[in-house]
């Protein structure tokens, strides 16, 4: 656990001091505050954050690949990643700790967002445990799409492209799967239903704490970061 904090705190650290981080960020918190704005705080409207946290699921698709792009591609690029595999670390405490590095910082991101719900609670007179359980399934929803770019950015030494890889990911498990079950229908639309992140998400929008949903995100998760150790050992045989 040491190894992994140590990890961790240096993936962090490399979040907080990177430009493009910040540019996400700013970019994130910009578009919250716009869909806010125009969505949830309306003079008559339904004291809701659920319009606000639909909208941000759908800013993740984008905005967390972004974040998650150096976490690997950058040490293949620099070379350094010679030097952590001859350290004396595992290939699962390297994806763990950028894991968490990443899901720490994504976590601070989504506490600024509170403001917007300080608002709301002051104007009108919102459910505390939609709001709670919308922002269980933020952190959820987060955590999956941080293990789908840290896979991705074990694959290509190319932040840009490992950038790329993961919206693409992201995009067949929530645009393309809900496409293709509109126009199918019938029983793939149950199965491609049950394989739609958003579609598990939108539980938790509702202020449902359904236990289905949570093993999903969870196992989707590990499954992801497996992938992501199991790429690092096939370069370590290289």
């Amino acid at each position: 656990m040491q190894r992994v904090a140590a990890l961790t705190q240096r993936e962090l650290a490399a979040s907080f001091f990177s430009p493009v981080a910040y540019v996400v960020a700013t970019v994130f918190l910009v578009a919250t505050g716009y869909l806010f704005m125009s969505t949830t705080l309306i003079e008559g409207g339904e004291a809701s954050v659920r319009p606000l946290l639909d909208s941000m699921a759908w800013l993740l698709i984008f905005a967390i690949p972004m974040l998650t792009m150096r976490a690997l591609s950058e040490e293949f690029s620099t070379g350094t990643i010679e030097a952590l595999m001859t350290a004396p670390v595992t290939d699962i405490e390297v994806v763990f700790g950028k894991f968490l590095g990443v899901l720490i910082f994504y976590a601070a991101l989504l506490l600024t967002t509170l403001f917007h719900v300080i608002l709301l609670l002051k104007f009108g007179k919102a459910d505390l445990g939609v709001i709670f359980y919308g922002y269980v399934g933020m952190l959820l929803l987060g955590a999956l799409y941080v293990a789908v770019g840290i896979f991705a950015s074990a694959i290509t030494k190319y932040q840009l492209v490992a950038a790329l890889i993961a919206m693409g990911v992201l995009c067949i498990f929530s645009i393309v799967v809900d496409s293709f079950a509109s126009w199918r229908g019938g029983m793939w639309r149950v199965i491609l239903s049950n394989i739609n992140v958003l579609h598990h998400f939108e539980d938790f929008s509702k202020g449902i704490l359904d236990t289905s949903a949570i093993i999903f995100f969870i196992s989707a998760t590990i499954f992801f970061l497996f992938l992501a150790v199991k790429v690092l050992e096939s370069r370590r045989w290289r």
